[in-house]
This record gives structure tokens, C-alpha cells and sequence, in this order.
């Protein structure tokens, strides 16, 4: 399992971001997660129109960061 990370903007307010976290089998590293990773962020950019993704990183599950 890897998550692909999206830090998303709203189109409307370009300032106001979040984070949203894919999970999905993968049998690779993070550099060919990155390279892989295009349609992903294609399909949840098409699934989520009033978002644009400003950045992805990929990260292994145990990698996830705690809310404080």
C-alpha cells in the first residue's frame, strides 16, 4: 500500500487548502509511485471540479503524520 498525498486548492478561493490522501496497492518505489501516479490525480481532479490539485508526493502508510 501507498498513500498519493494531493494538497488541493478550491478554484474559487485559491488560499484555502487541504490535504487529501489516496490509498492504493502499489509494488513500487516513491519515484516510480510519482511517475505512475498522473491519472490518479487526473481522475480526482475530473471527480472534484471546484478543486485544482496544486501539488502530489507519494508516502508509505507508515509515513502518515498524526493531527496533534
Amino acid at each position: 500500500m501507498i498513500d498519493l498525498v494531493l494538497t488541493v486548492c478550491l478554484v474559487v478561493s485559491p488560499t484555502d487548502c487541504k490535504e487529501e490522501r489516496l490509498t492504493y496497492q502499489a509494488r513500487s518505489t516513491s519515484a516510480q509511485c510519482m511517475m505512475l501516479s498522473s491519472p490518479y490525480v487526473a481522475e480526482w481532479a475530473g471527480n472534484h471540479p471546484k478543486w485544482r490539485v496544486a501539488k502530489w508526493r507519494c508516502e508509505w502508510p507508515e509515513q502518515r503524520r498524526k493531527a496533534i
